[in-house]
């Protein structure tokens, strides 16, 4: 059973201050935490209800058994799952950067975007993801929940992304409206894909340093496309 101040204090980490001062994020469903199991992220404390007990049988976490009603209260979701987890931040890291595609996203605001393009980036074995400081925190439980547990296989950085463009001498690729035809590009065997903001695209800063811009070329009447979807697609090319 939760007390008020279990439950204050699980509702309390659905704000990006909170969890930086607790250093822990939600996440929330069976897929997900079964990802969570398999990786490196230590789970703080599980809450299940009745109906999903049952269902593990190995974990060595502590798994805390709690009403539909108590789920109702702590979980973000619109239908609550059966269980949720505290789960331990991850310093921001990234890998080596030379011979693989990586991406740099420029201020992505929608969490559901930012989650898309992490699930998009773990399906084409994208492993480092860079972002600027204004893109929405990853942490964030819409981001989670739209990645469907990928984010535990992508290393996501945030910082001066100006700096580690420069810094490492590998060619930039920018999704840009007036750049050269995507399908007329070979392969990006390595180097930074660079996806702007949903309004206004890629920061001045940024374009300068840009070698390759690339537009997905248009045949219908549509100003742009969502920022998942064009990183899907380029991602698709890139790494064909």
């Amino acid at each position: 059973m939760l007390s008020k101040n279990d439950i204050k204090y699980i509702q309390s980490l659905c704000h990006k201050k909170q969890r930086g001062i607790e250093k822990l994020f939600i996440a929330e469903g069976p897929k997900i935490l079964e990802e969570l199991l398999k990786s490196s992220f230590e789970i703080e404390k599980i809450y299940a209800t009745k109906d999903y007990l049952p269902k593990p049988d190995t974990y060595n976490n502590n798994i805390i058994e709690i009403s539909e009603i108590e789920m109702n209260k702590v979980s973000q979701l619109s239908t609550p799952s059966t269980v949720i987890a505290l789960v331990k931040q991850k310093p921001d890291y990234y890998s080596n950067l030379t011979n693989k595609l990586n991406l740099v996203l420029d201020g992505i605001q929608d969490p559901g975007n930012l989650g898309t393009i992490i699930r998009i980036a773990d399906w084409y074995g994208v492993e480092n993801i860079f972002c600027t400081n204004d893109t929405v925190d990853w942490y964030n439980n819409k981001v989670i929940q739209s990645t469907m547990g990928s984010f535990v296989r992508v290393n996501i950085w945030y910082g001066n992304v100006e700096e580690i463009l420069t810094n490492h001498k590998l060619p930039v690729y920018g999704a840009v409206l007036n750049g050269n035809n995507l399908f007329e590009n070979t392969d990006a065997k390595e180097g930074f894909l660079i996806i702007g903001n949903e309004g206004k695209g890629i920061r001045t800063n940024l374009l300068p340093v840009i070698n390759y811009p690339v537009t997905i070329p248009k045949k219908g009447g549509a100003e742009s496309l969502n920022a998942a979807v064009a990183t899907g697609i380029l991602l698709s090319w890139f790494t064909k």
